[in-house]
């Protein structure tokens, strides 16, 4: 199809037709921007002066709500302060850190404000690493502290003596509502809800000292490494965040945000929180995800806007109707990987007006919002990027004679990269070797520097763009980017594995990609009825649940270093087909315990939807 005849192409006529719905948010959208963009890395700023300024706005509002529990701004703030001035007099200061694992409860909101009053950086844990990888991942960032709440306490038991943190420094929060019950603390921990309780309530006076260079997050996100990396979120980019993303949301004090997605992402803990903090209004948070009580869920707070991803949106649809679904005031969600397949019949059936997909990443420097409402888009971006010629089978971009990268024609696809200026810098990793990695130079003209963002997108014209495909070593499953280096290190943990080359696979009407693993065992041996079992059980003790291989495939041998990669390329492409290759192939179905052959059937069943994966 010629790019002049492509349906979804967006031009200047299109955007005219948005702009009657588009002009009641510009006044709040225009307040946003201006805090973004008038700011330096001098200046004060950040999530704690934002939210000090939202309990000014309304401090009688409900500002979270969790189970049965509900806290006003005043009644949150004075929480976080007690927080904030109990880690004072303990000598944290601004460029500490702080390592925090606690599930979506208020506890871990209340952390968060409170840690970020005082300019200490927060160490957001993922809940689901275990062993090596939680080590690791504690250890890169030299913490002064580390939080647990009880929900996460025997994974950091198991690996505390191999952390370089202080006996008196392992703090814990009770797996309960610790305002009106700070219960015992175990061994070896510090019971912080007792603790605080002796600390004033009023603001530190270190709030203001915030300055936008400061950090405020270290995200995790899956290393080509093998091990995660530690990305710097300061407070200058949480501000552009909530300038943009929070602004369009629009919403104000009667609003609630809806939020189930880990707060140990961005898309939650920046992305849906920010609208909340700039409109003065609830957010109600669940622990995990749950399809059978999102829209009860929806009901019991009152909830006017989501946060999703992509899964959560299929999930949702795969859902059998039901009355609970209807009669809501739901009307905006914010979030990213909505499906064009999905699209208009998730807006059809859940009575979605606004679908504010976005694109953006932890480490990255530019950022797309679907602020006109258009379908099928992450939207628009106002920050300065290109879409260049990229070779999928050099893997590398293309350039001219000159040196010199090629931007793609509207209608096409291309690498994504964003360019690296004053105000859209890169924050970048705390390995200075991965910061030179992703840093392109001389693309257009000599001197210039852009982030290459490792995605592929189209460019649809008036800088809106559709989100196509992921490059490097990492694949997306259940919302989660894997590394395969560090799933591949894992899996030769099970004794019988000697290598293993893993990849991420397509399963029809899923989202991203499913975990496959092609493996060598040791000489001689084989894969018999108790290792089927017995992988599941290791894999499970050194790897998150979303990271587990669905997939195996039973190699003699892996291909040598000089072919690998046309090799991944192959194994992809015959992914768990069993009429594509003869070599054993196994699958773990959806609540199975042990893996099992994959027969001519389950393939079948699989491609007809039969498993909900």
């Amino acid at each position: 199809m010629s790019q002049m005849n492509q349906p979804d192409l967006i031009g200047i006529a299109d955007v005219a037709a948005k702009i009657p719905a588009f002009l009641n948010k510009i006044p709040n959208l225009l307040h946003g921007l201006k805090q973004a963009y008038l700011r330096t890395p001098n200046t004060p700023t950040g999530l704690g002066m934002a939210f000090e300024k939202a309990v000014l706005r309304n401090p009688d509002g409900n500002a979270l709500l969790f189970e049965e529990q509900r806290y006003s701004y005043a009644h949150l703030n004075a929480w976080a302060n007690q927080i904030a001035h109990f880690y004072l007099s303990l000598g944290a200061q601004k460029g500490d850190v702080v390592a925090v694992m606690i599930e979506n409860r208020p506890e871990l909101i209340a952390t968060v404000i409170g840690l970020a009053k005082i300019g200490v950086t927060i160490a957001l844990l993922n809940t689901s690493q275990v062993g090596k990888v939680l080590a690791h991942s504690i250890n890169l960032v030299k913490p002064f502290a580390v939080i647990a709440g009880e929900e996460c306490r025997v994974a950091l038991d198991e690996i505390r003596h191999e952390l370089a943190i202080a006996a008196g420094h392992f703090h814990w929060f009770a797996d309960q509502d610790t305002q009106t019950d700070a219960g015992q603390a175990p061994e070896g921990f510090v019971n912080l809800a007792e603790k605080i309780d002796l600390f004033p309530k009023f603001n530190p006076s270190t709030t203001g000292s915030v300055q936008g260079k400061d950090g405020l997050f270290y995200i995790y996100t899956s290393g080509t490494t093998g091990l995660p990396k530690a990305v710097i979120f300061s407070n200058g980019r949480w501000t552009l965040a909530y300038g943009t993303y929070g602004h369009v949301l629009n919403l104000n004090q009667e609003d609630v945000m809806y939020c189930t997605l880990p707060l140990y992402h961005a898309t939650g803990m920046v992305v849906c929180w920010c609208g909340v903090i700039a409109g003065s209004s609830a957010l109600a948070i669940r622990r995990k995800f749950s399809t059978s009580s999102f829209w009860k869920d929806v009901k019991k707070f009152d909830a006017s806007a989501i946060g999703y991803v992509g899964e959560l949106c299929r999930y949702l649809m795969d859902a059998p109707p039901s009355e609970q679904e209807h009669g809501h005031r739901v009307t905006k969600m914010i979030g990213n990987g909505m499906r064009p397949n999905i699209w208009d019949k998730f807006k059809a059936r859940f009575g979605i007006k606004e679908v504010l997909e976005l694109y953006a990443s932890s480490e990255g420097n530019v950022g797309f919002s679907n602020v006109f409402n258009f379908d099928n888009t992450v939207g628009f971006s106002p920050t300065p990027y290109a879409i260049i010629e990229f070779d999928k089978e050099r893997n590398e971009p293309v350039r001219d004679t000159k040196g010199h990268c090629k931007r793609v024609k509207k209608g096409e696809t291309g690498l994504l990269i964003g360019k690296i200026t004053r105000r859209s810098p890169f924050d970048g990793y705390t390995d200075p070797e991965k910061n030179k990695s992703v840093i392109m130079t001389d693309v257009f003209t000599k001197g210039d520097a852009y982030f290459n963002t490792g995605d592929l997108v189209r460019d649809i014209g008036f800088r809106h763009a559709q989100f196509v495909d992921r490059l490097g070593d990492t694949f997306r499953w259940k919302g989660e980017n894997v590394s395969t280096t560090e799933v591949e290190n894992m899996l030769t943990e099970y004794d019988k594995i000697v290598e293993a080359v893993v990849y991420g696979v397509e399963i029809p009407n899923t989202n991203g990609r499913a975990g496959m693993a092609a493996i060598t065992l040791q000489p001689g041996s084989e894969l018999n009825e108790q290792d089927l079992k017995q992988m599941v059980s290791t894999f499970k003790q050194c790897l998150p649940a979303y990271a587990i291989p669905v997939f195996l495939r039973i190699q003699q041998q892996v291909e040598t270093t000089g072919t690998f990669k046309y090799q991944k390329n192959q194994l992809k492409e015959q992914a768990f087909d069993p009429q594509k290759t003869d070599e054993r192939l196994l699958v773990l179905l959806p609540n199975a315990t042990e893996y099992c052959e994959l027969t001519q059937e389950i393939f079948n069943n699989i491609q007809a939807y039969q498993y909900r994966f």
